[in-house]
């Protein structure tokens, strides 16, 4: 297949780095989108949804891939759109990071709320039966809950956390005992439920603006 990095329209830093989070050991995590030519789509040669690199923290993803990951509410794509760490940008990278609001609805209470019950259930179950859990997971799940209730209490994704910094990495580094990051995480998800209840977000995404953003970006590539 042709090689697809020339057509990366989007290259942004996420993870740590983007949150404020970052420590001497920290990885750099880098997630895009690609724009293929037209031609591409029509091959009996299926894009691939999204293009990895191990090595490099890299993940690219097809620009209609992100658009519905993001359409979904999806935090880690969301924060994409929002992260103020761009590597690489083009035009039509710049119009969608203009539209991000487009992606907002409230829908994001199902997701950020469920991802969080989801880790926290796991790490419950691993105290139970080893008496340990990952804190780097547990940091990350305060995060999300944190993040979540400014996305729907301001109508903006919170990418850069620093201001809760002291605490998220006393998490990390295991200073925190589990029952103190269970009494977080409930009063976070209060918060989150709270936010939820009083939100001006619409309550579904602008799915036909960035279905016309979709269609004029892959016409954008017919003759490339």
């Amino acid at each position: 297949m042709t090689s697809l990095s020339p057509y990366i329209a989007y290259r942004c830093i996420v993870g740590s780095r983007a949150y404020g989070l970052e420590t001497d050991a920290s990885d750099t995590d880098v997630r895009g989108f690609y724009l293929p030519p037209a031609r591409l789509h029509w091959s009996l040669t299926k894009l691939p949804e999204q293009l990895e690199c191990e090595e490099r923290q890299e993940c690219i993803w097809e620009l209609e891939k992100l658009l519905r990951l993001a359409l979904g509410s999806n935090p880690n794509v969301l924060e994409c759109l929002y992260t103020p760490l761009v590597e690489h940008t083009s035009p039509i990278a710049e119009e969608l990071r203009e539209m991000g609001e487009a992606f907002l609805s409230k829908l994001a209470f199902e997701r950020y709320m469920g991802y969080a019950d989801a880790q926290f259930r796991k790490m419950e179950a691993s105290m139970q039966t080893r008496g340990q859990v990952k804190w780097k997971h547990a940091m990350h799940l305060i995060r999300l809950l944190i993040a979540g209730e400014h996305l729907l209490r301001e109508g903006r994704v919170l990418v850069d956390v620093r201001d809760h910094r002291e605490v998220l990495l006393s998490i990390k580094r295991g200073e925190r005992t589990w029952e103190e990051v269970a009494t977080m995480r409930a009063q976070r998800s209060e918060a989150l439920q709270a936010a939820a209840s009083r939100t001006t977000l619409p309550e579904e995404p602008d799915r036909q603006r960035v279905d016309d953003f979709l269609i004029r970006a892959r016409r954008a590539m017919v003759d490339v």
